[in-house]
């Protein structure tokens, strides 16, 4: 990369305190002892990768220039590298003419679709399901547009019929489709919802920011699969790179199928968008200063691991997948534990038996407890006790505190055995009185 500049003349740059520059490293990584292993297999709790070390290189690379992909005049090699890679994340869904660009993550990604589409409707109402992140409820807020969410089915869906019976008063501009909830990884019945846009012509944003990768495996579940293969005909669409696309945080993407709505950014600025008349990313998104660094890593990720259905990131998101349903069959196959829905994707929640709802949740507490003292991190969430028809009714509070796992890395798949047997260790130390 220096050969690249051996034109100018040399110099020497400066750095203060570069002599004392060991000692801060060495203390800054004791600091960074004080964290869960997120690196490794037995850490199976929240949506934490590692990102991969042509990633990591690349990023590190480009940070000795600095780029920032805002405008031409700032990166202009990594602004050409983003437009290469973000072509590749749209060619996934079938996209040729699309815009697009990266975020700092998914939640500006999301807030980016949600203003264009009240831009294009303004005063309508934003639904998404129950189950949706709680992002879209919050950049609703603050992009002050009408939103509300829509019942889920018992397995963790958008209730078509609640969303239709809603639909008919008129008023929806857009629907969040969700392609891998945060919480238990369900997917929205997107061939319906896209039916539904025919008959009352709201606007379909797909959030795919954790799901969306998936597009590419080849063993999923059929109504699954289904919804994948239509993302397409949807008006927009987020995914996040920096969960299963391997790149550090934050990088994430939206993508819009009519190229038409970038009118909607049109701004001007008395000092950035001179170097060139080619399109400069900062007047196609609403972010100003952004990391070039982290386009150069997903360009070079996705140089050397394609996005296509039959290459080696497809195998291994793959086996983030056989993981889970491997989960799921040793715990289902074992009477002790509950597994209230099947995964769609990599996320599995389940919780062990009990009489009552209060019962089950203090038995997840202290497993997930006692896992954290055993190097097994795993994580918690809360489902609706309807859930869990078996269950006694007890003290009212509507919901059952649950065990979950996202198994988003492709070693988890040999792991599940021994994530396995010292689960069933650690419950039976739960289980043995004091």
């Amino acid at each position: 990369m220096d050969d690249g500049f051996s034109a100018l003349p040399p110099f020497t740059a400066s750095a203060t305190g570069a002599d004392r520059i060991q000692p801060v490293l060495l203390e800054a990584a004791e600091r960074l002892r004080d964290n869960y292993p997120y690196f490794h297999p037995l850490y199976a709790g929240q949506m934490l990768k590692p990102p991969h070390p042509v990633a990591r290189a690349a990023y590190a690379l480009a940070t000795w220039v600095n780029p920032n992909n805002h405008a031409l005049d700032g990166g202009r090699a990594s602004s050409a590298m983003e437009k290469e890679a973000v072509a590749g994340i749209a060619a996934m869904f079938g996209w040729a003419e699309f815009l697009g660009h990266l975020t700092g993550g998914g939640t500006m990604a999301n807030l980016e679709a949600l203003w264009v589409a009240g831009r294009l409707a303004p005063g309508k109402v934003t639904v998404a399901s129950a189950s949706a992140h709680y992002t879209h409820g919050r950049i609703s807020g603050v992009l002050q547009l009408p939103f509300e969410s829509i019942p889920v089915t018992m397995d963790g869906r958008m209730d078509m019929g609640a969303l239709e019976q809603r639909a008919e008063r008129g008023d929806i501009g857009c629907v969040v489709a969700t392609l891998g909830t945060t919480g238990t990884g369900s997917v929205d019945p997107l061939p319906q919802i896209l039916r539904l846009r025919e008959r009352f012509g709201f606007r379909v944003h797909v959030d795919a920011a954790y799901g969306g990768y998936f597009t590419l495996a080849d063993n999923l579940a059929p109504e699954t699969r289904a919804a994948f293969d239509c993302a397409g005909q949807a008006d927009s669409i987020v995914i996040d790179p920096h969960k299963h696309g391997l790149q550090p945080y934050g990088c994430g993407c939206v993508l819009f199928r009519d190229p038409a709505v970038g009118a909607l950014y049109k701004h001007d600025s008395p000092y950035t968008y001179f170097s060139s008349k080619d399109l400069h990313l900062g007047e196609i998104s609403l972010e100003c200063s952004r990391p070039g660094a982290a386009a150069v890593a997903l360009w070079a990720t996705q140089r050397l691991l394609p996005l296509v259905r039959d290459g080696e990131f497809a195998a291994d998101l793959a086996q983030s997948r056989a993981a889970a349903l491997e989960f799921v069959e040793r715990l289902r196959g074992d009477s002790r534990w509950m597994v209230p829905l099947m995964p769609e994707l990599d996320i599995v929640v389940w919780a062990h038996r009990a009489e009552t709802a209060a019962a089950v949740s203090e038995l997840s507490q202290k497993i997930f407890d006692r896992a954290a003292a055993r190097n097994l991190h795993l994580a918690l969430i809360r489902l609706p006790v309807r859930y869990f028809p078996q269950l006694l009714p007890d003290d009212g509070s509507g919901t059952v505190l649950c065990l979950r796992s996202v198994l988003m890395k492709p070693e988890h798949l040999q792991w599940i055995h021994q994530i396995f047997d010292l689960l069933s260790t650690i419950v039976g130390e739960c289980l043995t009185p004091d």
